[in-house]
């Protein structure tokens, strides 16, 4: 499965028309790290001590190439490339943002075009509903002018900056021109795969006409804000051509609860799955009435805002974070408005010993943060990245480590770590003559770095043992399909777009002592969870708490326990694996075999393929897609 994932999600196409090897990509990757490193340091006008970068640079390599560490999904396909080494792209190597509506007086069309742009490079966004009731009031605009839509991601942008504007100030209808946008299927250069042609935008321009003509006259509603947003995102992921992530913050009002509630918003149900909703919770409030739709569905997901602000790791109140305004998708990380963060992910269990383990993050930290020597398409971006160098250094593979080490390693390996990052940031800091860090760790849930790692994700435990994990695939890669097919891998049709989209089968044994999901307690994945908010995160864990009919009596009395402990959790009740087709399925020893029996190695050959990156955190829980992995 490793090797499916790389070819599908990270081996470029080299100059030669070949594929990348994982050698090539590793040295691709660390190449462009210490270039950027190097360009920043002589456009500064500081020594550059080229035999020192060499001997770090290889450590780098070793520790990726054993995949001790691993950048981000975006970094493993993105960093060295032409889109940082020619186009000055360094955007894409971000994962995820935070945006908020409570400025929308200013400029009303902003939050939204920058999710829009930033969803389009790949980057998941959360965004808030501050701006609703106390906002701009829409008008119906008049007259007309005309817009030829240019055949590019800021032409796009652009045409729902005008839209949206017509009915904010003043503005005359606006008629799109949409001939010069390329047609569907056509080869995307610079972040691969293939263009959805201009109907996507089409019916963009539309839904938001029909939202904001139903919105004229009154005060931005809540569910205005987020059925903009999510009609943003389902025209980017439209065609199974991009993925992207959404997550909604806000209140606790009837209003918000019912966005999911397609009985009472029927409208919703075509685009209301783009993004998951979550609320901020007060310390101290009545979690009763959020439990009651928890327990059903799992969402709402809780977010303790004032913790992000207030701490940094918890029990530790520096209100480094005051200006905090919400989080990412998967809420690892505490944001601002407008700012964005890098992640790379640590293998603890893939390490002999505490020693090898700092010095990984020797590495790793510095990989994240030269992350931030990069700039992007947004001015107030760049003065918060500028001021923040907020990163986030992250652990995974927990299960396996806690299986074989056992909690208190964890805990060693935790603080031993954390103070390690912090030495390395003062030192890394001085030297690159930039801020320390407001943040530098957390836990993120990961997908695919760790499927590459063969390790479990985040904190979470494997659903099973023995386990189905589907993964989905474009089919027009029949060039990468058809080899699996002919080794005996089970191929299906995805329910929800038969045409388009294959789902190959992989039959995991995660291994012998790795305790499975259904072994672990609610009140025991909230333990850890604290346990590496208190002695890791500085940013936050990101952790989905899996929990059995019985115990969900329980969570409102869970809540009034860990919202001293935690910034943000999510739920979802065990006996609902989501859907059919999920992307985890729990199998028995037998029926695994039976899969195994019928599997040969795969010859890829020599199938050129191109690879389309997976976006932002890398992990299926948090992004959303046309079909809705």
């Amino acid at each position: 499965m490793g090797e499916f994932v790389f070819k599908r999600t990270y081996s470029r196409i080299k100059a030669d028309g070949n594929n990348e090897s994982w050698a090539d990509c590793v040295e691709r990757v660390v190449n462009g790290t210490f270039n950027m490193q190097k360009r920043w340091i002589l456009a500064n006008n500081r020594h550059w001590d080229e035999e020192k970068a060499q001997k770090t640079a290889q450590k780098m390599y070793d520790k990726i190439w054993n995949m001790k560490f691993l950048p981000p999904g975006r970094g493993l396909w993105a960093m060295g490339s032409p889109l940082t080494e020619e186009r000055n792209l360094h955007v894409a190597l971000n994962n995820c943002a935070f945006v908020s509506t409570e400025d929308l007086c200013s400029n009303p069309s902003k939050p939204f075009t920058f999710l829009m742009e930033a969803s389009m490079l790949g980057i998941g966004v959360g965004f808030d509903t501050k701006g609703a009731a106390n906002g701009p009031i829409p008008v119906s605009p008049s007259g007309f002018f005309d817009y030829t839509i240019p055949d590019s991601r800021e032409g796009w942008v652009e045409s729902v900056r005008l839209l949206i504007d017509s009915y904010f100030k003043g503005g005359k209808v606006v008629r799109f021109n949409y001939d010069e946008i390329r047609p569907k299927g056509t080869p995307i250069k610079g972040f691969g795969g293939v263009a959805s042609g201009f109907e996507p935008l089409k019916r963009l321009h539309e839904d938001l006409t029909v939202t904001l003509d139903a919105n004229v006259g009154k005060p931005m509603s809540v569910t205005t804000i987020v059925d903009i947003m999510n009609h943003i995102g389902r025209c980017v992921v439209a065609g199974n051509v991009r993925q992207s992530a959404e997550i909604a913050f806000g209140e606790a009002t009837e209003e918000y609860l019912n966005l999911k509630n397609y009985a009472k918003n029927p409208h919703r149900i075509e685009y209301g799955w783009t993004s998951n909703n979550s609320v901020f919770a007060k310390i101290g409030m009545d979690y009763g009435p959020l439990v009651e739709r928890i327990a059903d569905n799992g969402e709402p997901g809780i977010a303790w805002l004032q913790n992000m602000r207030e701490f940094s790791r918890m029990g530790e109140s520096d209100w480094k974070d005051e200006n905090a305004a919400g989080g990412n998708p998967c809420l690892e990380q505490t944001l601002e408005s407008y700012e964005l963060c890098c992640l790379v992910e640590n293998f603890p269990e893939k390490h002999e010993s505490l020693e090898e383990f700092l010095d990984t993050l020797s590495v790793s930290y510095l990989y994240a943060k030269t992350v931030t020597l990069g700039t992007t398409p947004w001015p107030e971006t760049n003065d918060i990245i500028d001021r923040n160098r907020r990163i986030g250094t992250s652990i995974s593979g927990l299960a396996q480590f806690n299986a074989h080490r056992g909690v208190s390693a964890l805990v060693d390996w935790c603080r031993e770590g954390y103070d390690t990052i912090q030495r390395l940031d003062e030192k890394y800091s001085k030297w690159l003559q930039i801020p320390k860090s407001i943040k530098t760790t957390s836990v993120k849930p990961s997908g695919s770095v760790s499927l590459l790692a063969g390790s479990t994700p985040g904190m979470h435990w494997p659903l099973s043992e023995y386990y189905i994990r589907r993964i989905r695939i474009s089919k027009q890669s029949q060039h990468l399909i058809q080899p699996f097919r002919e080794a005996g891998y089970v191929i299906e049709d995805a329910n929800e777009d038969p045409n388009g989209t294959a789902i190959i089968l992989f039959p995991i044994h995660i291994g012998k002592g790795v305790r499975s999901l259904s072994d672990v307690s609610m009140w025991e994945q909230l333990e850890l969870a604290s346990l590496l908010q208190q002695h890791w995160a500085d940013n936050q864990v990101s952790c989905t708490i899996s929990f059995d009919k019985k115990e969900a009596s329980h969570i409102a009395h869970a809540l009034d326990y860990f919202q001293y402990k935690l910034k943000g959790i999510s739920f979802l009740p065990k006996s609902d694996y989501g859907y059919v087709q999920a992307p985890y399925e729990p199998i028995t020893q037998e029926e695994y075999e039976t899969l195994l029996a019928r599997i040969n190695n795969v010859d890829l050959g020599q199938a050129v393929i191109e690879a389309v990156p997976t976006k932002f955190c890398d992990n299926s829980s948090c992004e959303v897609l046309s079909s809705l992995e």
